[in-house]
């Protein structure tokens, strides 16, 4: 969660002051203030620009808005949390010392807190998202500043575990349903510290439900959304249930077929947005076999995905799927088409991410991506190719790799 961090010694007087300048800035129409209460404040989220300036906005509207910053639903709330928080002997501050112990990865201070207070291994975070202690071994789904993956967090799970955490707590955000083995599943952190799949095991060994909580959101399909492949697949392999886009999406071909007649519709226990969301991700992670057997049964390669208009082909280029990327062209995927919230192309997507490649890629097969691309007439934004002295890094980094810039000419070299 986006949540702003309390200072060492945090004063409510200088929070009171704080909400008095918002309160003038917001009147005053000042963008980063009219920013903050939208993002902040549900009263104003969803209104139309033209009625959000001109709504009644007062000193309480902006007291809930810094409360909701720091991840606390009400000013009452955030003054009685800021009143625990300066007593080191409170409930709040022995909660924050935890999650602290938890993130760094000190295994003292946390074997220590929890001798001291052994009910801390059920308490709940006093923040809007109520986490145990447990999901912040996720790096996800708390405080923003707290999203960090310590070296040795498996041991840090199996204390917590050992100490009795329930290991299908819901945390509350994300809309609820979330447990410490989805947000694990769907995180980032603990994906690139290379601990993530001993840390799905570790939750499974425990008993957790590898399918998530009742009536909530699926790990196996939100770790396919989120980009940790890897992720889906071992839950997969773990017993996962499969709808139609989780199978697609962990290269489950004989499941796939499951969802469908043999005319090549599609049965009542899959939708039209699973086989859609499915082949996306099929697309990003590579499933060659899934994808054929889609577009055989009559899935339009050039078919709008998800909200944001991407193409099978925009995922396949920026995970470097350099067979992925032969197949869709040679199905006649549209090489040019641009997605809705950048307006980038598959290749414009390629070339973002060999500039920051997403932990599953391969950076090497980003040439040959992009050589493919440009050969099928994928159009060259000339400006990749202008002085890199004066345009943006990524500019930069082209001319500064010959291999790249040999590919967007529609060449391949080998030295590396």
């Amino acid at each position: 969660m986006d949540i702003k961090q309390f200072p060492a010694h945090p004063s409510l007087e200088q929070y009171k002051k704080q909400a008095k300048e918002l309160l003038q800035a917001f009147r005053s129409a000042e963008i980063d203030a009219m920013h903050r209460v939208r993002r902040n404040h549900p009263r104003f989220r969803k209104l139309a620009e033209a009625e959000f300036r001109s709504a009644p906005f007062a000193l309480a509207d902006a007291q809930w808005v810094i409360a909701r910053e720091y991840g606390l639903e009400s000013w009452s709330k955030f003054t009685h949390y800021m009143q625990d928080l300066a007593r080191k002997d409170s409930p709040v501050s022995i909660f924050e010392s935890a999650a602290d112990a938890v993130v760094a990865g000190d295994l003292d201070t946390l074997a220590r807190l929890l001798r001291e207070g052994p009910s801390l291994i059920r308490a709940r975070s006093a923040r809007e998202h109520q986490s145990t202690l447990l999901h912040y071994i996720a790096a996800n789904g708390i405080e923003d500043f707290r999203q960090k993956t310590p070296k040795n967090v498996v041991a840090v799970a199996r204390m917590l575990l050992e100490a009795g955490a329930e290991v299908d707590a819901e945390n509350h955000d994300y809309s609820g349903g979330g447990t410490a083995l989805g947000l694990v599943a769907t995180s980032y952190h603990p994906a690139r510290a290379g601990v993530q799949i001993e840390l799905l095991e570790t939750l499974l060994a425990a008993g957790a439900s590898p399918d998530g909580l009742s009536g909530g959101w699926s790990p196996l399909t939100a770790a396919l959304a989120n980009g940790r492949g890897d992720a889906a697949e071992f839950l997969a392999k773990r017993g996962a249930r499969l709808d139609l886009e989780g199978a697609a999406g962990t290269g489950h071909l004989d499941a796939v077929k499951s969802y469908f007649n043999q005319d090549g519709s599609l049965k009542a226990t899959a939708t039209k947005a699973q086989m859609e969301s499915g082949f996306a991700w099929a697309c990003e992670y590579g499933r060659t076999s899934v994808v054929e057997y889609l577009l055989q049964i009559g899935f339009a390669v050039d078919t709008r995905l998800r909200h944001d208009g991407q193409t099978g082909l925009h995922w396949a280029a920026y995970n470097a799927h350099v067979d992925m990327v032969k197949l869709l062209l040679e199905r006649k995927a549209p090489v040019d088409a641009q997605d809705k919230r950048y307006e980038g192309t598959p290749l414009g997507w390629a070339l973002y991410a060999w500039s920051d490649p997403p932990p599953e890629a391969r950076r090497d097969d980003y040439y040959k991506v992009v050589a493919l691309l440009v050969a099928a007439g994928a159009t060259v934004d000339q400006a990749w190719l202008a002085d890199p002295n004066r345009e943006k890094p990524i500019i930069q980094k082209i001319h500064a790799d010959p291999r790249m810039l040999s590919a967007l000419h529609g060449e391949t070299k080998t030295e590396t």
